[in-house]
């Protein structure tokens, strides 16, 4: 049965833990491994898990199917009414099971329920995970690259769901 726990610092070993065994596999095929390597530094190392908990305003959910933590989602609100979906993140085993739907879901509710009006969201132009996102009524909104340094970009769509129908 799957449930939702929110995660806090000292969760920040589990979320590496899932972040090392999901990225690499999602990736490959899309972007270099050295741009793997630089932005797992970047986004996922424990100093800036720490600064996205404390300082960002992100709220960080692990998901779990029974006692097993099977993936992890993080989630701000990026200016009134607007919230971003920064991190979704599910174990291949467990990818189309519903789970990702469940945390989705899971997530419209709770900004819905501090006056939240749109989810957006980033997502690599060739991830196939857009297609899931179109799916759950997500619209493409932007096609941007993203500057993250290192001579690297984030090719991607910003899609956005309305929560108000």
């Amino acid at each position: 049965m799957l449930s939702i726990l929110n995660a806090g610092i000292k969760d920040i070993p589990l979320i590496r833990r899932l972040t090392f065994s999901i990225w690499p596999q999602t990736y490959s095929h899309i972007i270099s491994q050295q741009q793997i390597a630089y932005m797992l530094d970047m986004m996922y190392s424990p100093a800036s898990l720490q600064k996205q908990i404390e300082e960002e305003g992100c709220t960080f959910i692990i998901v779990y199917d029974d006692n097993e933590a099977i993936g992890f989602a993080s989630y701000n609100e990026i200016k009134p009414c607007t919230w971003k979906l920064n991190k979704i993140y599910i174990l291949a085993t467990q990818q189309g099971k519903g789970t990702g739907r469940f945390i989705i879901n899971y997530i419209v509710n709770q900004i819905k329920d501090k006056g939240g009006s749109y989810l957006q969201l980033q997502v690599n132009r060739h991830n196939n995970a857009a297609l899931f996102y179109e799916k759950l009524g997500f619209k493409i909104i932007e096609t941007a690259d993203f500057d993250i340094g290192n001579g690297y970009f984030m090719n991607d769509y910003v899609m956005q769901l309305s929560l108000h129908g």
